[in-house]
């Protein structure tokens, strides 16, 4: 079976660098995957484009040696296991609050005796291999968000589901039901439970993953001892990108 390079990645010591994609186009995801990405994530919560189109932008990542994943919109089990049976080698799953719901995910990600994902998985072969039924379960990574006062309030039980391969950490969201708005830089109270929700996982031999709005924050994020840092997605720096090329257009216009 096809290895998991994110797995690599951590067993070289290094935090591995995703990208995140909200605009719906297989060719602008081949042109961020051939980037120096470890691996590229293919947002279908927000993401402007429907399941139909994720097939084709996780096809473009698979020409490359990043390892394509899906957020997920929701904690459903036909969903996530279509995501998992296109290829996907990492299923971020939002709104996780609950021990529960983690159960529920985690059940969805694995193949029977561990879990009840129906064996069906088409291009997961064609991505992962002909053996790809026997490892998929420990290779392909379920990541649980944690986004929500509730979440926070259940970290410890979520955490030590077994199965579970990381927490990925929604910081806007954190910031918004926690302290009603959404700020840059985070608030003290919310960098306190970042940083509650990297030891938590530590303790239970999970890795952190995290959204960060700028590099400043990723670096901060990488020494706290997070897994993989998303530093903004492509419709972000696409804006950032064109802006500053505007901003310098207009200063040499007015030479």
């Amino acid at each position: 079976m096809r290895a998991n390079g994110l797995q690599e990645v951590w067993q070289q010591g290094r935090c591995a660098l995703n990208a995140w994609l909200s605009i719906g186009s297989s060719y602008s995801a081949e042109v961020v995957a051939h980037l120096p990405y470890d691996a590229v994530t293919v947002d279908l919560q927000h993401g402007m484009f429907d399941i139909e189109t994720a097939l084709s932008m996780l096809q473009a990542i698979s020409t490359t040696a990043a390892v394509p994943m899906v957020r997920v919109p929701a904690n459903t089990a036909w969903l996530i296991q279509k995501v998992l049976d296109m290829g996907a080698y990492g299923v971020i799953c939002p709104m996780i609050d609950t021990r529960d719901q983690c159960e529920a995910f985690v059940r969805t990600m694995r193949y029977p005796p561990h879990g009840d994902r129906s064996y069906g998985p088409a291009r997961g072969i064609l991505y992962g291999g002909a053996d790809y039924v026997n490892g998929a379960d420990e290779a392909v990574l379920s990541w649980a968000m944690m986004e929500t006062k509730l979440a926070l309030e259940n970290l410890e039980q979520i955490a030590s589901v077994p199965g579970l391969h990381g927490l990925y950490i929604g910081p806007s969201d954190l910031s918004m039901t926690l302290e009603g708005v959404i700020s840059n830089p985070l608030s003290p109270r919310v960098i306190r439970e970042l940083e509650r929700v990297i030891q938590v996982a530590r303790a239970h031999n999970l890795r952190v993953g995290i959204f960060c709005p700028d590099v400043a924050f990723a670096r901060v994020m990488v020494a706290s001892g997070c897994d993989l840092v998303t530093v903004m997605n492509d419709a972000g720096l696409l804006r950032k990108a064109t802006g500053a090329i505007i901003a310098e257009m207009q200063i040499t216009a007015d030479l």
